[in-house]
């Protein structure tokens, strides 16, 4: 069984995360940068069927310009055996269908067994990769998984929508996408962190891939920075509070 689990590094969500004003991209220099939590969800999906199956190979693959190998690091360090690294200045920007088009480029010679993903980054919130990713490579896609079972031939899982539940499965190959009520990712433990020094990063350019720079993308034309919050209204109980309350509400369409 091979498993490839895609990782995004983002802006840390716990620190302030903000755009830069020059680019309108979203600034991934000011702050500390991390596994996406829920591609870390992804990391513990694979890596808990490598558990059971100690002849899984489990991937990390990335796509990003710039470092990133503190995440690839730790993924290694919690059991990933080997990593890729797609890097190129081309791909400053992309947008979900470049981003789509070169990791399915990245994937279609790995031939691998299932490919695990998170359901939306945090930073983009589109969630449409993963499924774009399954229509380059013609297989079938189960996404917002919650609870996900994984057998030598198949994959199934709950995807949790609006009116209740749906139960999927695909036979393998195919692409999943997790949800948040998926099981937290383990931790590194200090072997895991001691052999991840060992393990093999490949690093691959578009050309490696033999993927084109779009000739052209999404262009951000203004970024504002966002103003600071003006203070509340206050509304001191004369005996008229609620008078005022109700005026406040209706001058501002809230009821």
């Amino acid at each position: 069984m091979k498993i490839v689990v895609l990782m995004k590094q983002v802006p840390d969500t716990w620190g302030e995360r903000k755009l830069d004003t020059t680019t309108g991209w979203v600034d991934r220099v000011g702050g500390d940068n991390v596994i996406d939590e829920i591609n870390e969800r992804a990391l513990e999906v694979a890596l808990s069927y490598k558990d059971s199956d100690k002849s899984a190979e489990v991937i990390v693959m990335t796509m990003a310009p710039g470092d990133v190998s503190d995440s690839l690091k730790k993924a290694l360090a919690m059991g990933c055996d080997s990593a890729i690294h797609i890097q190129d200045n081309g791909l400053a920007g992309a947008d979900a269908g470049m981003t789509a088009a070169t990791l399915a480029a990245a994937l279609r010679d790995l031939n691998a067994d299932l490919i695990v993903a998170g359901n939306e980054s945090t930073d983009g919130r589109g969630g449409i990769v993963p499924s774009m990713i399954a229509e380059h490579l013609g297989l079938p896609h189960l996404g917002m998984l919650g609870s996900i079972d994984i057998s030598g031939s198949a994959v199934s899982g709950v995807r949790l929508i609006e009116e209740g539940t749906q139960n999927v499965h695909a036979n393998l190959p195919a692409v999943i996408s997790v949800n948040e009520s998926n099981p937290d990712a383990r931790f590194p433990s200090f072997k895991g962190i001691m052999g991840a020094k060992k393990k093999p990063v490949v690093t691959q350019s578009l050309a490696d891939l033999g993927v084109s720079a779009p000739a052209g993308s999404t262009v951000i034309l203004s970024t504002s920075v966002r103003p600071a919050r003006a203070a509340g209204t206050k509304i001191t109980d004369d005996g008229t509070a609620g008078e005022q309350l109700a005026d406040f509400l209706v001058s501002n369409r809230l009821i």
